[in-house]
């Protein structure tokens, strides 16, 4: 029997596992029609897509973020035009400029290595370690309300301000800007990866963004050019070799830095909070011993991750599991489903905080690895640590789950505590 299978089915929002682990059991090279995608679903086969740069090519990664991963009128080449024009007329920008500009999760070879170099110089391990105490700050004030008995959502209170704050204070954000920053969050996931409504993806919403993005990141850029701070934008423009980033590279590195930095920590401090909350067992052994924190972090990451699946697009014919996949296929490699993979870890549906879950891909592998993976696990270290007390004393919500509108990303939209 033929495996109905489609990546971007927003029934799979729910509960994407279950059809997981019959990919992985009946059809672990599957193709998926209505997407036209290839996806990969075993974790031996997932590792050899993302380590083979050659044949698969980050490039896929601009395609489908662009096209939003839905088939439909008008044509994907249409839409990018169209995109490319308004994005032209509104923001005076050559779209030579804009097409030319280059996005490091959308890069390979040597193009990826030079921007990774360039962007590397704010995410050093001391660089990190030294925000601790401002994590920990903006952690505390997040859970004033929780320490005075209100009503707390752990998503909406805690777990999108934190990253929001610490990713636009490391690029030098104003205070002020921060709202319009989440909003510019909010507006790339709806655009890029929404499951429902079926818009298009590259409208109005998109190109204003865009278009109000670039203008205060431009002019950021510049002033920094001329009146260096200590934040990231600083960094990165201070490069002298003559290949640094331009301004358009830029814009199009921020987008990356409000997905990868912000959206993903975010629900991975949901979707470990979540955990918790559903194994009581595991969050009492975590409350007994802080030690674990860490590992349930990582147990967190595998189990639930925050990323569900990249995309890379073939350079060559080539075949996984004597699968034959044409030269330009796009690829789906299934984080998600590669971290359940029984192949790879025992009893994989058990969340177990003690299990040391070394080896999972939920921040990706090798070069691709998340740039921002050291800080997304510093900022859900502090919240745990500062959170856990307050749930051995408070209980959740009971109602319904719902789930970030997204084929990319997952997570809760709330986890609600009683008030106290």
């Amino acid at each position: 029997m033929t495996i109905a299978f489609e990546p971007f089915e927003p029934a799979l929002r729910a509960d994407p596992y279950t059809a997981y682990r019959r990919l992985r059991d009946e059809a672990p090279v599957h193709y998926a029609p209505d997407a036209d995608v290839w996806c990969v679903s075993r974790y031996e086969d997932v590792m050899h897509v993302l380590k083979e740069h050659e044949t698969f090519s980050s490039h896929g990664m601009r395609i489908m973020l662009m096209q939003g991963g839905v088939e439909g009128p008008p044509p994907l080449e249409w839409r990018l035009f169209r995109f490319i024009a308004l994005v032209a007329l509104k923001a005076r920008m050559h779209p030579r400029n804009f097409g030319t500009a280059r996005g490091l999760i959308m890069e390979d070879g040597a193009e990826h290595t030079e921007m990774r170099t360039i962007v590397n110089r704010g995410f050093t391990p001391r660089g990190i370690a030294s925000l601790e105490p401002r994590v920990r700050e903006v952690t505390a004030a997040c859970l004033a309300p929780l320490e005075r008995g209100e009503a707390f959502d752990v998503v909406k209170d805690l777990a999108i301000p934190l990253p929001v704050t610490m990713i636009a204070e490391l690029l030098g954000i104003e205070p002020e800007m921060r709202e319009t920053f989440k909003g510019w969050t909010d507006t790339v996931i709806e655009s890029i990866s929404t499951n429902e409504g079926r818009a298009d993806r590259l409208a109005e919403p998109f190109v204003d963004m865009f278009v109000n993005m670039s203008a205060y990141l431009r002019k950021t850029a510049k002033a920094r050019r001329k009146d260096p701070k200590g934040d990231l934008i600083s960094q990165i423009v201070a490069v002298q070799d003559g290949r640094g980033l331009s301004d358009y590279d830029i814009v199009t590195f921020v987008m990356v830095l409000l997905i990868a930095g912000n959206e993903t920590t975010t629900n991975l401090i949901g979707n470990t909070v979540h955990a918790l909350l559903d194994h009581p067992d595991q969050l009492e052994r975590v409350l007994a011993d802080p030690s674990l924190i860490e590992p349930a972090i990582e147990e967190g990451v595998r189990f639930d991750g925050p990323v569900q699946m990249l995309f890379r697009q073939t350079t060559r014919e080539t075949e996984i599991r004597g699968v034959a996949i044409p030269k330009g296929a796009m690829v789906a490699p299934l984080l998600g489903s590669a971290n359940r993979d029984e192949r790879q870890f025992a009893d994989p549906d058990r969340f177990d905080v003690e299990r040391r879950a070394q080896g999972h891909v939920g921040f990706g592998f090798g070069k691709h690895f998340c740039l921002g993976s050291s800080l997304a696990r510093l900022e859900a270290r502090c919240v745990l640590e500062a959170l856990l007390p307050h749930l051995a004393e408070r209980s959740p919500v009971a109602e319904p789950r719902e789930w970030v509108d997204s084929f990319l990303v997952r997570g809760p939209t709330r986890l609600r505590i009683e008030a106290g």
